[in-house]
Order: C-alpha cells, then sequence, then structure tokens
C-alpha cells in the first residue's frame, strides 16, 4: 500500500506541473504535441521532414534521450529552437523536465512545439507532459503484435502513424491483425501509413497537424 501511495503521489504532482506547461505553451499561441513509441520508429527523422514542410512556421522541438545530443544535433539543422533533455537512467521525460526545458526556448513566435519523447513503450505513457496531443508511432520492423502487447500506449493515442511502410510486403507484417487489435483498444484514433523515404503519407500527416492548431489556416503545400 504505500508504494501504491508513493506513486499515485508522483503521477499527481506531475500533472499538476503539466497542466503549468499546457496553459504555458496554449498561452504563447502554440500547441504541443508528445510523440511517442519504441526506439528506433522514425521519430527523429519525421520531426526533420515535419519541420521543414511547415517553414516558416516556427517550430521548437524538446528531445529526450538517456544520453548523447545527437537527435537534437540533427535538428538543429532545420530549427534554432530545439532543447536536449537527457534523463540519464530515466526511462521516459517528466513534466517537470519538460518546464525546464520550456525555460530555454523563446516561445514568442512559436505555433509547434514537439516534445521527442524517450524510445519506450511503457514508462512514458504514464506521465502527461503538458501535451495538447499525443502521437503514437509505430513502424513495421517492431512486428505485428505490439498493439497487444503494449495496449496502454496506443489507448492514450489521438494519432497512431504506422511508419516506415514501405517495407510492407518486404518484412512479415500483418496489417489485418494490427486493425483488429486496434479496434480493441483505441477506435478514436486514426491510423496513418506513412513512409519518410518516400512520401507517403506526409501530406495527410502535415493536415491533422494543422487541424490541431485553433483559428487553423488550411495547408499550404508546394
Amino acid at each position: 500500500m504505500p508504494r501504491i501511495e508513493v506513486v499515485a503521489n508522483v503521477l499527481k504532482a506531475n500533472d499538476t506541473i503539466a497542466a503549468i506547461n499546457r496553459q504555458t505553451i496554449t498561452a504563447a499561441g502554440a500547441t504541443a504535441f508528445n510523440l511517442l513509441s519504441a526506439p528506433g520508429s522514425g521519430k527523429t527523422t519525421l520531426l526533420q521532414k515535419t519541420i521543414a514542410a511547415l517553414a516558416p512556421t516556427r517550430c521548437a522541438v524538446l528531445v529526450g534521450d538517456l544520453q548523447t545530443s545527437r537527435d537534437a544535433e540533427r535538428l538543429a539543422a532545420d530549427t534554432a529552437d530545439a532543447v536536449q533533455i537527457n534523463t540519464g537512467r530515466g526511462c521516459h521525460l517528466s513534466a517537470e523536465q519538460v518546464t525546464e526545458g520550456l525555460t530555454k526556448l523563446p516561445l514568442q513566435g512559436v505555433r509547434y512545439v514537439f516534445i521527442e519523447n524517450i524510445g519506450n513503450m511503457v514508462c512514458p505513457v504514464s506521465f502527461d507532459l503538458g501535451e495538447h496531443r499525443r502521437v503514437v508511432l509505430y513502424s513495421i520492423p517492431e512486428g505485428d503484435d505490439k498493439v497487444a502487447k503494449y495496449p496502454l500506449l496506443f489507448q492514450c493515442a489521438d494519432i497512431i502513424l504506422l511508419t516506415k511502410v514501405d517495407l510492407l510486403g518486404i518484412l512479415d507484417f500483418d496489417l489485418a491483425k494490427v486493425k483488429a487489435d486496434l479496434a480493441q483498444v483505441n477506435t478514436h484514433a486514426p491510423l496513418l501509413h506513412l513512409s519518410t523515404k518516400t512520401g507517403e503519407g506526409v501530406t495527410a500527416w502535415l493536415e491533422w497537424l494543422a487541424e490541431q492548431r485553433p483559428n487553423r489556416q488550411p495547408l499550404q503545400t508546394g
């Protein structure tokens, strides 16, 4: 019982800070997206493509990793507003860490705040960071059993991006099984097929992002 109470208190404190983060981001006129997935699903590559496509609209990124600043360095080529958060042994970002990251960002004029969470299909699910929407990436190389094995990750999603779909037909992956599993855990989140290699689904992803913005403007492409 004491352990349960400690966990509950930690989550309650985190949620309080997350609510303040959300207020801060909203007041700046931005919308925040928390990207969750297993390692190697393509979060950083997707953000590179997304930020470039949304330009000149300003985007900021908070990058979570246990060690190194490699992902933030990759994103620095596309945006000056990229902050690395290293958690050491921590398996997820916390709202408090996001608060610290936000203090290093000039939010005025930023319209999209992307939080690239640590690659982990379990721990990040329980922690609200102050985002407005949760984006779950699920890549073909992971296999077709992950929805059944990690249902909580997919339950919390506002959109599910099936990434690396250029590998469908090359790797063994039962798409019908994945859709059936998703029907048991999340019926409201759209499932979008995406490949940053071929460009499939990228425009639909950008349109979804624009739809999440208050007073949104039509997406301009080309």
